[in-house]
């Protein structure tokens, strides 16, 4: 009853979760351009996820499976629907999700049958993570849409998310927890698991008797795919940022309902993975370009971004791609001998950058 009536009062008054207030990009996310200056390892048809093999790079390219060693990709197989996550496990076993609604394991990359397969009660699976136990861990955006329509889901405020423990040596499905505003990455810290809660703009910790706890909240964008770093601690990728306009139109349902119903879904007012394509697209005040420029701090319908996060969760400093950008929609990344390389899905390139450059610039 008492929450009943704080939630109308905070409506009425514009506060608490009904404000429409987004979080500055200021200390550790202060905005730069290093994305900007990433080298492009590779265009691709429709790049998803990434995952180090050993000495090679394998990349989720919508149906395909590719190995990137040195410069030259080569395909290593395809499957019947697209990958929507990729994760390799001990002893060079591949797990692969299918179209969200199933996941696979094989004993290595090349092997014609699978040895173990999931599926049932997935249905949005979008990051697979292995556990040191040799289980894997797997986040399933949404049980009320599929891993393609995260903005449908974001736009009817989805708390359906879920987390799995998949174990591939008994093929018993655990569930880590439910209720999420869209999870979307997930690594093994410790004995807990990191989660990108992703409509809810935080990064939260599971233990192993289901209790949660915030490790990071309040961020200006929508996190995605965690990593671990190679001192411990773990890079945080974030698909698009936050802006005022979409927060003000999750608070209108009326407006919402509208919009599902009569426009075409390309030109809503969500967050996308890239902008700039159409004179249809919504705009937003400062984002409409001046003298033919579009400037960099003006309100993104984009963005790229990705976090270094210490052992204990909290920024240490941060990549962009600002909106006067082209690397948009990160949405993984990797270390791969001495660079990160990552998923800007929103040009379809796979990006690196030299670790060393990274720290010196983070330090200086």
């Amino acid at each position: 009853m008492i929450a009943s009536i704080r939630e109308f009062v905070n409506r009425v008054l514009g506060r608490g979760e009904a404000t429409i207030t987004v979080p500055s990009f200021d200390g550790a996310l202060k905005p730069n351009q290093a994305l900007g200056s990433a080298e492009t390892l590779l265009e691709c048809e429709a790049p998803e996820d990434i995952a180090v093999d050993g000495n090679a790079l394998l990349i989720a390219d919508g149906p395909r499976l590719l190995r990137l060693t040195g410069s030259a990709a080569t395909e290593v197989r395809t499957f019947e629907r697209r990958i929507s996550a990729l994760a390799v496990l001990p002893a060079g076993r591949l797990a692969v999700a299918l179209s969200g609604t199933e996941v696979r394991i094989y004993d290595d990359i090349s092997a014609e049958n699978s040895a173990r397969v999931f599926s049932g009660e997935l249905h949005a699976v979008n990051a697979l993570a292995p556990a040191p136990d040799g289980t894997l861990i797997a986040t399933d955006g949404s049980s009320a849409r599929g891993v393609d329509d995260w903005a449908w889901d974001l736009m009817e405020l989805g708390q359906t998310g879920r987390v799995f423990r998949l174990d591939p040596k008994t093929g018993t499905v655990m569930r880590l927890a439910r209720g999420l505003g869209y999870a979307f990455g997930a690594v093994a810290s410790g004995g807990d698991v990191l989660v990108s809660e992703s409509w809810q703009h935080r990064v939260i910790s599971i233990s192993p008797d289901g209790t949660s706890k915030i490790v990071l909240g309040r961020l200006p964008v929508y996190p995605s795919r965690i990593a671990p770093a190679g001192d411990g601690g773990f890079w945080l990728t974030a698909f698009t940022a936050r802006t005022q306009l979409v927060e003000f139109v999750l608070r209108e349902p009326a407006y919402r309902r509208r919009m599902i119903a009569e426009i075409d879904p390309e030109y809503w007012v969500v967050p996308r993975l890239n902008s700039g394509n159409s004179f249809k697209e919504p705009l937003q005040g400062a984002h409409i370009k001046t003298m033919g420029v579009m400037k960099p701090w003006a309100p993104p319908r984009s963005y790229g971004l990705v976090i270094r996060l210490g052992a204990d969760g909290l920024p240490r400093y941060s990549l962009h791609s600002r909106v006067d950008g082209i690397n948009h929609g990160i949405v993984s990344a990797v270390e791969f001998g001495d660079h990160l390389v990552m998923v800007a899905k929103g040009p379809r390139r796979i990006l690196r950058l030299p670790l060393a450059k990274l720290d010196a610039e983070a330090s200086a």
